[in-house]
């Protein structure tokens, strides 16, 4: 059965919430070229692929239970309900309102600049903005404990160490460490070379105790990980299988590491934001660390001046005589 059919063969009184996000073929089809466009022509990453293509085969559902059309032939009053929906209904965070509201929005301008409709329905859709929340930052003494929290008696200490020691060096999203490569790895002049989001390639310095650690792992322990799988994986960082790791088990390992160190809530973006906090504590110069996060917007980057304000405003409460 394909996906129109599998469509109209639902119950009306189905409830909307429970339905799998099966698109019509029509919508199935301007979708695909909707995600082929963003990935060839804007270079965006396959995590936000995802994240389109999810968002959009969810409203498909919508429509095709809610008025029985292809999201490509609804107007803007179907496109309020569904997000009201969202937020009344699946009780949505903000943040993830907003998204959907950004895809939709995203899609429809495509689909008039492709001559698939004849307007677009969420041109007069205002997009709120959330509230801006300050990231949470680890401060230097718990750093430290979560070096020193790496079991060296674990067979994967030396990968867990460098894989530390980078994040909080270079301030990486975990899909950049996961899919650092050892050609991009340039030992000798102390960088590496990272891919991130929409394909941008940075260059980050390596400070000496990450240089230390990575070089160590990839001189004592890859190689044995490699023999395991018999293959040559361009990965730097592997699984004890000896195939590259993901994202998610770069989460699973920070989770169970920062346990082990009495932390909590640590995973691979507290250490970015710290990493961009302390440069800034530091002096470092805002642009610099913009390039460094591979922000394309300096209001991006510009969030953790605040974070640094609030460290000055403490100090300032604390040690003068009137406060």
């Amino acid at each position: 059965m394909d996906a129109l059919s599998l469509s109209q063969s639902r119950k009306s009184d189905a409830p909307v919430s429970n339905l799998p996000p099966v698109p019509t073929t029509e919508d199935l089809a301007v979708i695909n070229e909707f995600l082929t466009y963003i990935e060839i022509e804007l270079g965006l990453a396959d995590n936000t692929l995802a994240a389109y293509r999810s968002d959009l085969m969810q409203f498909a559902a919508f429509c095709d239970r809610k008025c029985s059309r292809p999201m490509v032939r609804v107007d803007r009053i179907v496109i309020g309900e569904y997000l009201k929906h969202m937020q009344s209904q699946r009780n949505l965070r903000t943040s993830s309102v907003l998204r959907h509201t950004a895809s939709l929005k995203m899609f429809y301008r495509f689909a008039v600049a492709r001559g698939k409709i004849p307007e677009n329905p969420t041109e007069h859709l205002e997009t709120a903005h959330g509230w801006r929340k300050l990231p949470d930052v680890m401060n230097r003494p718990q750093i430290e404990a979560l070096l020193k929290a790496v079991d060296p008696a674990h067979p994967l200490a030396l990968r867990d160490q460098a894989i530390i020691e980078l994040f909080y060096a270079c301030g990486l999203r975990a899909s950049e460490l996961a899919d650092l490569t050892e050609r991009n790895v340039h030992a000798e002049l102390g960088v590496i070379r990272v891919i991130g989001k929409g394909r941008k390639e940075r260059i980050i310095p390596v400070g000496k105790p990450a240089r230390a650690a990575m070089e160590k792992y990839m001189r004592e322990l890859r190689p044995k990980l490699l023999a395991v799988s018999k293959s040559r994986v361009p990965n730097v960082f592997v699984s004890r299988s000896g195939r590259g790791i993901n994202r998610i088990v770069l989460w699973q390992r920070l989770d169970r590491i920062s346990r082990a160190a009495g932390l909590k809530h640590i995973h691979p973006h507290k250490l970015r934001h710290t990493f961009a906090t302390h440069l800034l504590s530091g002096g470092a110069d805002l642009r610099i660390v913009q390039e460094l996060l591979g922000h394309s917007d300096i209001g991006t980057t510009q969030i953790y001046t605040h974070v640094d304000a609030d460290r000055l405003k403490n100090v300032h409460r604390q040690h003068h005589p009137r406060p």
